[in-house]
Order: structure tokens, then sequence, then C-alpha cells
């Protein structure tokens, strides 16, 4: 949900949100910015609680200690995945993936959020995959999942973002933030505004899991990203299936119109391979290349390029 006012932005919306309030919420948004900024200032009636507003220095408070996994009480670690380009035979990016601290499964710490700890979470999980990249001295790009859900003002929440990358000096233009495209968002608009912010503070976007979500073109229309990740069930034995080609083939050539790049997820064979670099497209990730590699970087075979 967009909100216009600077200083304040609606927290939590339950979708029983009643009429009276979602008309309280859309005179809120007419008024002037220092209207909404005055010491003090609360709704002249109460058809919302004053819980429902998030005051911006209150925002940056918050900040101050959001990307301590320790304070969050949820540890975990990261592996690291390559994303690579077949053409030139190097690696694109490397996809940071949550996992336990030992190594666990990814569910194991994301049963562990709740709508109490995400924004801590999503901001902790910033902050750790930054600081394993630097550790590992990864050169090339790092593409982090945020939860979209988790972000209630943008430019306050990427604070933190740029604040690990200049300690652990990462560029922040070597920085890709990707949103799955399933994801349960309920304003797209709102998700288009949180990728707008991100992409000026020059941070690259992408949309994963492209073709599995409920908004698909509608996203794309609204915002278009620096890549699209097509979802792995489109990938999934693409060589072999007509109509996941005409499907492929038709996104691609609406990417190249678009001026967005296409990255193919979860390679698995030769066959995969070859038919969407013949495609068009350039980008691959999946465990053909390597799998996710654990406080590491994963290496490709001189095999697995091809011819």
């Amino acid at each position: 949900m967009s909100f216009s006012n600077e200083g304040f932005r609606p927290a939590v919306r339950s979708r029983e949100t009643d009429s009276a309030a979602q008309r309280r919420v859309e005179e809120l948004d007419g008024l002037p910015q220092h209207e909404a900024l005055k010491p003090g200032w609360q709704p002249m009636t109460m058809d919302l609680p004053a819980s429902t507003f998030v005051a911006v220095d209150e925002a940056a408070d918050r900040c101050t200690d959001c990307g301590s996994a320790e304070r969050l009480g949820i540890q975990f670690d990261y592996a690291y995945q390559p994303i690579v380009d077949v053409v030139t035979r190097t690696t694109y990016a490397h996809e940071a993936l949550v996992r336990g601290p030992e190594g666990e499964s990814a569910i194991s710490v994301l049963s562990q959020v709740t709508d109490q700890n995400r924004y801590r979470f999503d901001q902790a999980c910033r902050v750790k995959a930054i600081k394993g990249a630097a550790r590992l001295n990864i050169q090339e790009r790092i593409s982090i999942n945020f939860l979209p859900n988790a972000i209630y003002k943008p430019e306050v929440c990427i604070r933190t973002t740029l604040e690990a990358a200049r300690t652990h000096g990462f560029p922040t233009e070597r920085i890709i933030f990707e949103v799955t495209e399933g994801e349960q968002v309920e304003d797209g608009p709102w998700l288009a505004q949180i990728l707008r912010e991100y992409k000026r503070c020059g941070l690259l976007t992408a949309i994963d899991d492209f073709g599995a979500g409920y908004a698909g073109l509608t996203l794309l229309a609204d915002f278009q990203p620096d890549l699209i990740k097509i979802d792995m069930a489109l990938v999934r034995n693409v060589d072999q299936s007509k109509s996941r080609q005409a499907i492929v083939r038709g996104l691609v050539h609406l990417c190249g119109d678009l001026g967005v790049q296409v990255v193919a997820e979860g390679i698995e064979t030769v066959g995969e391979r070859d038919f969407l670099r013949d495609a068009g497209i350039r980008l691959m990730q999946g465990y053909l290349f390597s799998k996710p590699v654990f406080r590491g970087v994963g290496v490709v075979a001189a095999s697995d390029w091809g011819d």
C-alpha cells in the first residue's frame, strides 16, 4: 500500500481492515507533508490506532541494531551459488542462500521467522550476506533475497545495507536485491516503489521465480528490474517441451524490448543448458554448474560450460 506522507507509513495492515479505516487512510494520503510531520501530530479521528503508524525517527532508531543475528535470536549463515555467463565462461554473480549455522537447510531457519521478527531478520540477512561475501573476497556481484513484507519505508530500511557495504568494503553497485515474484505481496505498486528506491541507491534489482506468482506481467509492467530469473518449473526439461520453449522464447523477446536481462535458474542437464543458450539466455544458475557451497564459493568445471 502506498502512503504518501514522508513521516509515516502503516506498519501492519490486516486483510480485514474495515471500510471506515480504509477511508481514513485515503484521507491521510492527502495531507500536506508539513502537516503530517508536525511534532505530536495525531489523526484527527481515531479510526486507526496510533500503533498503525511508525515515525521516521523511530524507524531510524530501530535500524541501529537490526543487523545483529545474535540480538535477533536466530542463528544462521550463508551458502553461495554462482550465476554464470555461459558466453564469456565467467561467474556473473553469487546468490546468497540462507542456511543454518552448521549448514542446515533453509527451512530450519525460515521456520523461526514470525511477523514479530520478520523486519529484523530481513535486515540481519543483508548484513551477514555482505559480510560473508567480503570475507570470501568475492569480486563478482552478490544477489541477496529480501522480504518485501518486512519493508515499511525503503529509504530507511536500506540504511543498514549501505552501512554494511561501507563497513566491509563491498561496492554497492555489485549488490543485487532479488524478490520472489511468488511472494504474497498484497500491493504490487508498493513493491515497485521499494525496487525503484533500491535502484535509485545504485543497487541492482531482480525478480526471482518469474512466472510462478500472482502478478507476473503486471509486476513487470509496473517496474523493469535489471534482471528476471525464470522460474525453474519453466526450465525443467525445456529442451523436450514445445510449450515451455515457446514461453521462454517469448520472455526472452519481451525482456529484450524492455532492457531486462534474463537468468535461467535450476539448470540440471546439458539439454536444458544448450536450449536456453541457443534461445538467447547467457546467464544461468543450477546444479549443472555448481551446488551452493556453505561458507564458500562454487567453481565451475571446464566440461560444464559446453561447446
